[in-house]
């Protein structure tokens, strides 16, 4: 049985089930899960409910004044007035045609789909900023075959080195013994008091380790702390599929994301490429940061950078960044913003960046990397229409 049908049954049978929410004092009491229809006579308005765990074989007529689910309610209308300028209709009808309903439900049901999908993020992430879910323009639920990390999976035959030392500062931004952690890879610090970055793109950054003697407000540990901004998954209008937004405001050269996916070998990536070339899209970033071995497949398995989309004027810029790990053939990618991103406002990369010619080992984009919805390959030399809408757009993403 599922949940729902557990939870019809103990109320029917007057049971008490602390996990399924129902007690002694609500066990008589009966839950509006969605709004299927409407209708009006002349003496009052009528709504069609499905009662949570209950089939719909129960939903039942109920008029305007026996239910007390305003947010519901609210929710039925807008989605119901969309759906009548869809149509080209003013008024709502006294009754609603079997197409309108039959979308409301959808609706419903698809909103029910994102939380349940939003609620698995929120309980997976290890990183303080939430992440919200939201579909205004389709019926396209979460995607299939993705799963959520919040730390590279490592693919078979590939071992990460650990850092074998690490500072002994009392204070690494103020007082750094050898010039901390940077220092001994003769790098500077990256960051100011503010945890801002203020190296160039293309310049590593060393982040203090697991073995350092600094603690955890160390101002030299961005990176590792994770998303600390809440972020919105949400469906663009034009065709661009899914996305991402900042609900928070971002100052500028701060730490927003991780590039998460498995690290594979070339070859393994050269092998999936061709399957993701024929399906479309492909997630693949090669870390070509000292030489070209090993490459992050974020298509199955990724976190919530999976979703943000390219722009040729982006307002993110991606950074090489050493914590944990010594093999300069595994760096941690990280996104930092390039300017204030206001609250609302999507971000988005460069998926083709450029660096300046004196940067030649920084990390670049393969060149074949492109997200669901922008097909094509340019080992087969197929153009790839770029739909960033920017003032500077390249017209083409390959």
């Amino acid at each position: 049985m599922s949940w729902d049908e557990l939870e019809a049954m103990c109320r029917m049978e007057k049971l008490q089930c602390q996990e399924l929410g129902v007690s002694r004092a609500n066990v008589n009491e009966y839950e509006v899960e969605f709004l299927c229809d409407y209708k009006k006579t002349k003496e009052e308005e009528l709504y069609l409910v499905k009662w949570k765990g209950f089939p719909e074989s129960d939903n039942t007529w109920e008029p305007k004044r026996n239910l007390k689910c305003p947010k519901l309610m609210k929710q039925f209308h807008l989605d119901l007035d969309q759906e009548l300028r869809r149509h080209k209709r003013r008024c709502i009808p006294k009754k609603l045609d079997k197409e309108v309903s039959s979308f409301l439900v959808q609706k419903a049901k698809l909103r029910q789909s994102l939380q349940r999908w939003e609620d698995h993020l929120n309980h997976t992430r290890n990183h303080p900023g939430r992440i919200f879910v939201m579909n205004e323009v389709d019926l396209e639920g979460p995607p299939k075959n993705f799963t959520y990390i919040n730390n590279y999976k490592v693919g078979q035959g590939i071992v990460l080195d650990e850092m074998a030392v690490g500072c002994e500062c009392k204070n690494c931004l103020e007082e750094p013994v050898n010039g901390c952690c940077p220092g001994a890879s003769l790098q500077r610090m990256a960051y100011n008091d503010r945890g801002q970055v203020r190296i160039r793109p293309g310049q590593p950054i060393y982040e203090c380790n697991s073995r350092c003697s600094c603690g955890p407000d160390c101002p030299n540990r961005v990176v590792q702390n994770g998303i600390q901004f809440d972020l919105c998954i949400f469906k663009t209008g034009n065709g661009r599929g899914w996305g991402v937004r900042t609900l928070q405001h971002i100052k500028r050269n701060t730490f927003v994301m991780e590039y998460i996916g498995e690290i594979i070998t070339t070859d393994e990536a050269e092998r999936r490429g061709h399957i993701y070339d024929r399906q479309g899209s492909t997630y693949l970033f090669d870390l070509d940061y000292v030489e070209d071995v090993y490459t992050v497949d974020a298509a199955h398995l990724g976190n919530i950078s999976h979703f943000v989309n390219h722009s040729c004027n982006p307002n993110l810029q991606v950074y090489n960044v050493f914590i944990d790990n010594i093999d300069e053939r595994l760096p941690r990618i990280a996104l930092f913003s390039t300017r204030a991103i206001r609250a609302g406002e999507e971000l988005t990369f460069d998926y083709k960046m450029q660096i300046d010619p004196v940067d030649t080992e920084s990390t670049k984009m393969d060149s074949s990397f492109s997200l669901a919805g922008l097909p094509g390959s340019p080992k087969k030399r197929v153009r790839v229409e770029c739909r960033c809408g920017s003032d500077s757009c390249r017209k083409y993403l390959f």
